[in-house]
């Protein structure tokens, strides 16, 4: 599929093309690059000129430039603009103002990418969906995941994020929602702003790309929901509240299963039950607001909850799995890998779930343990210390045997556990990744949660390596 011809991007950038050509893709990274993409040389940690030629000879179909690089030909298929992120941004406009895909965009402090991959799920089952990847929300991946859109797509979920003030808005009016949700409201990237409503103020400002024929989903069951109904009705567009308290989206029940999350609920009138694999609490109301973008679409709230059972939390949000010690006398622990982002809400929401599941019993009759391995949180500013420490005193936390925490700022919860709950405390992850194999045991259960920039990746990593099969074939293959 041909998804931009030179003459399209030129037309779109005001660029100029040195040759002609089709690209089926747009590509930032040349290692997930496929051939037939338009490689985007944009200027970040590093200066993606300086990949052109990689990513030309392994197939793009032409480079975005804003001068010819160095070792590469000014006849190579290239389109030479003045600067690449302007292009990019009216690269994803053009994707945008050409699409008749009814979009959504989804902001919120927890559960963005979670939600956006709930939405996917749940709209695949009506139409044909495109959705961001990964965690492309800002600047350049609003942009990116607008470009990439197919213009016969049906559904278009963006995921827009911020870390400063003043960054969602202007995304937003970018995207061009017909449905903007916001997830929930809570303390992260507080280092930015003064108090939690500010950062509400920000989140809400997702609204104000929304006209009077738009839709605004929003919980309304949280400290600072008169902030994001107040931007909501201020932007014209139909309200759509869901939560506790709610009159036409609200949660019957939620129920924590061993395996999964069973949520049910009334949308619209009609009672509707959702059973959530792998997941917690927090993961059922994303459930219920993804519920709400469907009434807001017009569509079937009995086929969305279906849509909705397929999906599972991915790595580094919630995936479970089950790690082999022995193979031969079946000893197994329990990981919980949420090691891509935390903040004290989507924590304690982490912990409770951890509270819930029990531990197994081994043959010997040894019973698992529940283990919490946390890095630290960041970007919570000034009170940081007191946030960490207050993890001492979630109620689901009584439930956990052993907490080992991570960095510099997880050392205040450290200080705070009782001695018999107290673990490791390291500096850096790779301290812990080092002794995996001592801190686990048959039968526990091990839930790992840290923001991205603490590392504790790295030890989900390691726990994942004394995975028996990997390390029995080895052997077997070398006897």
């Amino acid at each position: 599929m041909t998804l931009w011809t030179a003459a399209d991007a030129v037309h779109a950038t005001g660029g100029r093309s040195t040759a002609d050509w089709q690209a089926g893709g747009i590509s930032i990274d040349t290692r997930s690059l496929k051939a037939g993409d338009l490689f985007i040389a944009l200027k970040a940690a590093r200066d993606g000129h300086d990949f052109v030629a990689q990513a030309l000879e392994r197939g793009a179909a032409a480079a975005m430039v804003d001068h010819v690089p160095e070792g590469v030909s000014p006849n190579a298929p290239l389109l030479v603009v003045p600067d690449v992120m302007d292009a990019l941004a009216a690269l994803g406009a053009a994707g945008r103002a050409r699409s008749t895909a009814q979009v959504i965009a989804v902001t919120g402090s927890v559960g963005k990418t979670s939600t956006k991959e709930m939405l996917r799920d749940m709209l695949s089952g009506f139409g044909k969906t495109h959705a961001a990847e990964a965690s492309f929300n800002n600047h350049w991946g609003v942009p990116v995941t607008l470009a990439r859109m197919a213009p016969d797509a049906d559904f278009a979920i963006v995921e827009i994020g911020m870390n400063q003030p003043d960054e969602i808005a202007p995304l937003a009016q970018m995207a061009r929602p017909h449905v903007a949700m916001i997830t929930t409201i809570a303390p992260a990237h507080l280092e930015a702003f003064d108090s939690i409503d500010g950062i509400a103020h920000e989140k809400a400002s997702i609204f104000s790309a929304l006209g009077h024929d738009g839709h605004a989903v929003f919980p309304c069951d949280l400290p600072t929901s008169p902030i994001l109904r107040d931007a909501a009705a201020r932007s014209g567009a139909m309200l759509w509240p869901f939560g506790y308290g709610a009159d036409d989206i609200a949660p019957e029940d939620m129920t924590q299963t061993e395996a999964a999350l069973v949520l049910r609920a009334n949308v619209g009138g009609t009672r509707v039950s959702v059973k959530l694999a792998n997941a917690g609490a927090h993961f059922g109301m994303n459930g219920l607001g993804c519920l709400a973008v469907a009434q807001a679409l017009g569509l079937d709230p009995a086929r969305a909850a279906i849509g909705l059972g397929r999906w599972q939390p991915p790595a580094g949000r919630g995936l479970r799995q089950t790690i082999m010690l022995d193979t031969v006398e079946e000893l197994s622990f329990t990981l919980i890998d949420d090691a891509f982002n935390a903040n004290p809400a989507s924590l304690e929401a982490a912990l409770d779930m951890l509270a819930k599941i029990t531990p197994a019993q081994t043959q010997t009759g040894r019973r698992g343990r529940r283990i919490a391995i946390l890095g630290d949180m960041l970007e919570l500013g000034p009170q940081e210390q007191a946030l960490h420490e207050a993890v001492a005193h979630y109620p689901a936390i009584a439930s956990v045997d052993l907490v080992h925490c991570v960095g510099p700022r997880m050392e205040a919860l450290s200080r705070k556990l009782p001695l018999r709950q107290r673990g490791r405390h390291v500096a850096q992850a790779v301290d812990l990744a080092a002794v995996a194999h001592l801190l686990v045991a048959p039968g526990d259960i091990v839930l790992v949660k840290g923001s991205k920039g603490s590392l504790v990746s790295r030890i989900v990593d390691a726990l994942r390596d004394l995975d028996a099969p990997t390390h029995g074939n080895r052997d077997r293959r070398r006897s």
